[in-house]
């Protein structure tokens, strides 16, 4: 008869690396806006961030790219898939959200293994809190 609790350990180890695999291909995407193919998937905005200055949407280019403040509040399934940010536009502070989906090849439903690149797209989804 097979120790269960070897069983749970082993299945917890394996749930783990492919949540660290999913957080390195999230940052992956992420960090490189989109431009390794290895990891593909798309970029969008919400129309209020599209509305914002060239300015702005530079800064907000930079600050998905190089976030990396993740918290067990922030990031409670350790997979690096949303963040929060503030950029200047103009005088004023504008709060963001980014988030990243995980969707099948064809981009219409969830993805069924989203540690597989062949199987999984990802949209990476810049946004203002009104706009979630």
């Amino acid at each position: 008869m097979a120790d269960i609790h070897s069983e749970n350990t082993a299945d917890a180890a394996v749930e783990a690396a492919r949540v660290a695999l999913i957080a390195e291909q999230n940052d992956q995407f992420r960090t490189t806006w989109g431009a390794d193919f290895t990891v593909p998937g798309q970029i969008v905005m919400t129309r209020g961030v599209a509305a914002l200055s060239h300015e702005a949407q530079v800064a907000i280019m930079v600050a998905v790219m190089q976030f990396s403040e993740f918290t067990e509040d922030n990031d409670p399934y350790g997979t690096h898939d949303f963040g929060i940010f503030t950029v200047a536009e103009g005088e004023r502070e504008v709060r963001l959200y980014w988030k990243i989906d995980l969707y099948d090849a064809g981009y219409e439903f969830g993805s069924d293994d989203c540690a597989d690149t062949t199987k999984t797209r990802r949209v990476l989804t810049i946004l203002l809190p009104e706009e979630y």
